[in-house]
């Protein structure tokens, strides 16, 4: 009887050490990180004079984006006049600073600990999740407004002096929407901090398959957070050598996952198309911003860079180097008994689904349109679009074909390096 009463209160201390209060610390610890980064990166972007006060509603938007919700834009310039928008994009800086702040925060009260309940776990899963919904809520809510445009040359002059009608954009995001997507996005940092984590406790009946899931999910998400670094370091030598460091350090805080992780798919041999124009120049390198400047779809891939800067071809170079690291980190936190064929197949599973997730996450849509009695863009208006979306079958195809050779050879390496499960001979 006293053995059941020490495991009772054994169980009541566990669920009290991560009850609501470090779940209220964890989901406000998240908001924090992604609102500082949004507001860092909108301030250098310049957004910080947009007005009416549109600043906070529109660091709202990105953050409410950053968690998978979405926002639609809407536009108006009168009865005659009619302007038209629409975005989708992940800002995945601010995406990743909100990732690494929960998932720290969800791991914290578990470490230490060989075995957790499902029951448990599901309990302190669904404490975030609730408080994580309400600030959904609240931030769709605040990520609405509208503001005028001013519009320039000739048809400015018409559509303000001669219709009377200032042009205006706005933005709303959608709440339910939102809340589904953004409880899915919580759900699967979770769910990624758990296999990640090597000292995170699993029920029981998954403990089996800690072992082939965990080193493959670690590696990767050591590869993203190379290429993070290595972007990171790369940025902040332009913005000292280069000029323009407000430009620089807006690209940094809002998109530099988008342009470094595109860039792994890009050195795995994948290909994209995509298209820009109109008057908006794009946060990203002058050699990326010239081969989407047509006029028609063009192609992305390391050729076609190659043709306007021969070091694209260090995009393969850094693609294989880092790829083939990741292998072997996956094999050196694998047990010494797995077989390299086995290692290959965990590693080619494990790269298809890191690229799939960078294909949906990096893909960019955006249009912006001002038109007269519903005849297109007017000479002088605003108007542009950005599109660049992956050819996902091929792109899928390579990551398998890379994962295995790396997964092969990573598991090589390793052989000659004491792994779990060995002891000195």
């Amino acid at each position: 009887m006293s053995e059941q009463g020490a495991g009772d209160r054994s169980g009541v201390a566990c669920s009290a050490s991560h009850g609501w209060g470090d779940a209220l610390v964890t989901v406000l610890a998240g908001l924090v990180a992604m609102a500082v980064t949004a507001s860092l990166g909108l301030w250098a972007a310049g957004a910080s004079g947009l007005p009416d006060g549109a600043f906070p509603h529109v660091v709202a938007a990105v953050v409410v984006m950053a968690a998978g919700g979405t926002v639609d834009l809407a536009g108006d310039a009168g009865d005659l006049a009619r302007t038209h928008a629409d975005l989708s994009a992940w800002p995945l800086s601010v995406t990743l600073a909100g990732t690494l702040v929960i998932a720290a925060g969800f791991l914290r009260p578990l470490r230490h600990r060989a075995v957790a309940g499902t029951r448990e776990l599901a309990g302190w899963a669904a404490r975030v999740a609730t408080l994580w919904a309400l600030v959904l809520i609240g931030l769709s809510l605040l990520a609405r407004r509208t503001f005028a445009v001013t519009v320039g040359g000739p048809t400015g002059t018409v559509i303000g002096d001669v219709l009377d009608a200032s042009p205006r954009v706005g933005f709303r995001a959608d709440v339910l929407l939102t809340l589904v997507l953004g409880l899915i996005w919580l759900a699967g940092v979770l769910v990624l901090a758990l296999l990640v984590s090597r000292a995170a406790p699993l029920p029981a009946r998954l403990v089996r398959f800690q072992e082939p899931v965990r080193p493959a999910a670690y590696a990767m998400v050591a590869l993203l957070l190379a290429y993070v670094v290595l972007g990171l370091v790369v940025g902040l030598v332009a913005a000292a050598t280069r000029g323009h460091p407000a430009e620089t350090f807006a690209v940094i805080l809002l998109g530099l996952p988008n342009l470094v992780w595109l860039s792994c798919t890009l050195g795995l041999g994948a290909s994209w198309e995509g298209k820009a124009d109109g008057p908006f120049a794009l946060p990203v390198p002058q050699v990326l911003d010239s081969v989407l400047r047509t006029p028609d779809i063009s192609t992305l891939d390391v050729t076609t860079l190659a043709e306007a800067d021969a070091r694209s071809w260090w995009l393969v170079v850094v693609a294989a180097a880092l790829t083939l690291s990741a292998a072997f980190l996956m094999a050196i936190r694998s047990p010494a008994r797995m077989p390299p064929r086995q290692h290959a197949v965990h590693m080619a599973v494990a790269l298809v689904l890191t690229v799939l997730t960078i294909c949906l996450t990096a893909r960019i849509s955006a249009h912006y349109g001002l038109s007269l009695l519903g005849i297109g863009d007017m000479d002088g208006g605003l108007g542009g679009e950005v599109i660049l979306r992956p050819h996902l079958g091929s792109a899928l195809a390579l990551a398998a074909l890379w994962g295995l050779v790396t997964g092969f050879l990573g598991s090589l390496l390793a052989s000659r390096v004491l792994r779990r499960g060995e002891v000195p001979g």
